[in-house]
């Protein structure tokens, strides 16, 4: 049995411990680290309105000099804008199919 948490009872997916706390709940954090480059640390949230999403933090090593840096920064601040659009297209339903068999374009 799951104990009580002032958000409900516990996810499958819930930390259960300290990270669980009285924001709502947490999962254990995924970490992908490549040493030197870059780290990125993601945790499932479902929060105290019980709305789940995903907390993400990422370090990334940036040039020294300035110009490069700000490339750097550039990009992963397009790739940030297209990985989140696709996420959230990827959580719609799709389109169920015509009498025809057509999927309504997009």
């Amino acid at each position: 049995m799951s104990r009580r948490h002032p958000h409900g009872e516990h996810t499958d997916w819930c930390a259960r411990d300290h990270r669980c706390g009285h924001d709502g709940h947490r999962s254990p954090s995924m970490i992908v680290d490549l040493p030197g480059h870059a780290r990125a640390v993601l945790t499932r949230i479902r929060t105290a309105g019980g709305h789940d999403q995903a907390e993400i933090r990422i370090r990334v090593a940036l040039a020294d000099a300035d110009p490069a840096a700000r490339r750097q920064l550039a990009v992963l601040l397009a790739d940030l804008d297209d990985l989140i659009t696709r996420t959230a297209a990827a959580g719609r339903p799709h389109p169920r199919p015509n009498q025809h068999g057509h999927r309504p374009a997009a």
